[in-house]
């Protein structure tokens, strides 16, 4: 123990005890070193994204889907159908025609479905008999919306006459009737029914 506290040597004292002073300094900075390598705070190991990599959507939403106002009929989505309110007529009984308007699609549209776009034409044979052109009083334009479905416009009465534009103030001729066949073809502006219905007069 004295050869600790009084060093024994050739060189002074002074000498030895700064000797020991240096390597007591080296071992005290091993001893920090190691302390903050076992003990220093360990970092997050969650990675973060990577903001040019994140995938937000900025597809604009379908109007209908998102609750907003519906959109215009895609003319591919709408059919027509000729509809009379019966097969066989008999004597002194006039036809109701109408027509079907058909929304294919999966979400309600708008299109206009007014009396200025809806045409009846009624055919026997190649001969042309009536038109709800020709003497077409008035005519207004209607923007409806259609759901998903079948849609039923106001039945017509038609008077068993033919029709032109230059009978409309006078008296028409009637059709021919005793089983005569008859043929009814709607449109809806461009969209024509695919196939006319055919009815009896009797």
């Amino acid at each position: 123990m004295s050869t600790i506290r009084n060093p024994v040597g050739p060189q002074p004292t002074n000498v030895y005890w700064r000797r020991r002073l240096i390597v007591l300094g080296g071992l005290l900075v091993v001893v920090i070193i190691i302390l903050l390598i076992v003990f220093s705070p360990k970092g997050d190991s969650t990675p973060t994204a990577d903001p040019k990599s994140s995938s937000t959507s900025t597809a604009p939403a379908d109007d209908a889907a998102a609750g907003g106002d519906p959109v215009a009929c895609n003319p591919d989505a709408i059919s027509v159908t000729a509809v009379t309110d019966a097969l066989s007529y008999p004597e002194g009984q006039n036809p109701l025609i109408s027509m079907t308007i058909s929304n294919n699609g999966a979400v309600a549209c708008t299109i206009n479905a007014g009396t200025d776009v809806q045409l009846y034409s009624i055919t026997s044979g190649s001969d042309p008999i009536w038109n709800s052109k020709d003497c077409q009083v008035e005519s207004t334009p209607s923007e409806v919306t259609l759901e998903p479905g079948d849609v039923s416009t106001t039945p017509i009465t038609w008077d068993r006459t033919r029709s032109s534009t230059t009978t409309c103030e006078s008296q028409r001729t009637p059709v021919i009737a005793g089983g005569a066949s008859y043929r009814l073809a709607v449109s809806l502006g461009d969209i024509e029914s695919a196939e006319p219905v055919q009815f009896v007069l009797n």
